[in-house]
């Protein structure tokens, strides 16, 4: 894990545009300083979705700095600015049957699949309905993560537990 106790955190969806993006946004409040979260996508859409915006900003959420990046930011060794990474989860099926990067520094990972809201299609208050029912799902699995007692599982233990948090949330 990281030495200087803050754990990098990295959220991967194959368009960086809603979810990956809201679980950025979640965890950088919700961590309360002991993590620092990061989203990219495999192929970024270059923008970040204007519903995903207005749902964090309603919700009080940090919207600052939010923007739709390729995940080479984050894989290639010695990227400017580059974090090594303690925890990557994939957001998204297709992300998840991606072939990932060879991430620096090894860090635990899993798949929190979730269903994509940028793809809804129909009248603004049920895109919104739905940004909102996304994003409680990505809150409340970012819940259980930020409470394991992550100092006392060993790596099986704790790879067991980020597992579970991916499983199906309806079922």
């Amino acid at each position: 894990m990281s030495k200087n106790n803050i754990l990098n955190v990295l959220f991967i969806c194959t368009g960086n545009s809603a979810r990956s993006v809201l679980a950025e946004s979640i965890l950088n409040k919700e961590g309360r300083g002991r993590f620092k979260a990061f989203s990219a996508g495999s192929h970024p859409s270059g923008k970040v979705h204007p519903m995903a915006l207005k749902v964090l900003a309603s919700l009080n959420y940090p919207t600052d700095n939010l923007r739709s990046k390729d995940w080479s930011e984050f894989a290639e060794p010695g990227a400017p600015g580059a974090p090594k990474m303690d925890f990557t989860f994939t957001v998204c099926d297709n992300a998840a049957g991606e072939v990932c990067p060879v991430w620096p520094g090894q860090p635990m990972t899993a798949h929190w699949g979730f269903q994509d809201p940028a793809a809804f299609e129909g009248p603004e208050v049920e895109q919104r309905t739905l940004f909102l029912e996304i994003f409680k799902q990505i809150k409340f699995r970012i819940g259980i993560f930020i409470n394991l007692p992550l100092a006392s599982l060993d790596k099986i233990s704790l790879q067991k537990q980020l597992d579970e948090i991916g499983r199906p949330l309806n079922g």
